[in-house]
């Protein structure tokens, strides 16, 4: 009986003072906002650039390996060197290549979808502010479970939130 009286004194309060949650899909927003289809296309061609670059280069390491392996009898001590040392430099500059093109990409990604992590965000606290909510928490961040009845889908509201932020910024 006490342990029934106890809960029900615990209960009381958070029933009085109903909270509400939100939950919505950040990427399901972010994939449909003409902004960020941009952004991901002019990520993705850089990527598949500096992957060409890079097969290229190894494509070079490879013909020029070959090339070393028939030759490698006819050449002198000397020579023998010269040449691996030549290849051991293009597998250096191929190692430093990957290397740089990718905090180039890092630096491309976090410039082109920045400012729409940001307006996203900004959107989410604006529709939380505005229906008073307690949390707002991203499904696409691996909420393994969220109650529909407790919580409420506020996608909706949130892209309606952008698009009026983006009507605003264009008059």
């Amino acid at each position: 009986m006490k342990k029934l009286l106890m809960m029900l004194m615990l209960l009381a309060p958070m029933a009085a003072f109903a909270q509400k949650f939100g939950h919505i899909n950040a990427q399901e927003v972010m994939s449909q906002m003409p902004e960020f289809i941009k952004a991901r296309g002019e990520v993705e061609a850089a990527a598949k650039q500096y992957d060409n670059d890079l097969k290229a280069m190894q494509d070079e390491l490879q013909r020029k390996a070959e090339e070393y392996d028939k030759t490698k009898s006819t050449m002198n001590e000397t020579k023998q060197k010269e040449t691996e040392q030549t290849l051991m430099g293009l597998q250096q500059k191929i190692q430093q290549a990957y290397q740089d093109n990718q905090q180039s990409l890092n630096k491309l990604q976090q410039e082109k979808m920045g400012p729409i992590f940001e307006r996203v965000m900004n959107a989410i606290k604006a529709v939380g502010k505005a229906g008073g909510y307690v949390y707002i928490m991203d499904v696409a961040s691996g909420v393994p479970y969220i109650s529909e009845t407790l919580s409420k889908d506020v996608t909706a509201e949130v892209k309606a939130e952008l698009q009026k932020a983006s009507n605003a910024a264009k008059k």
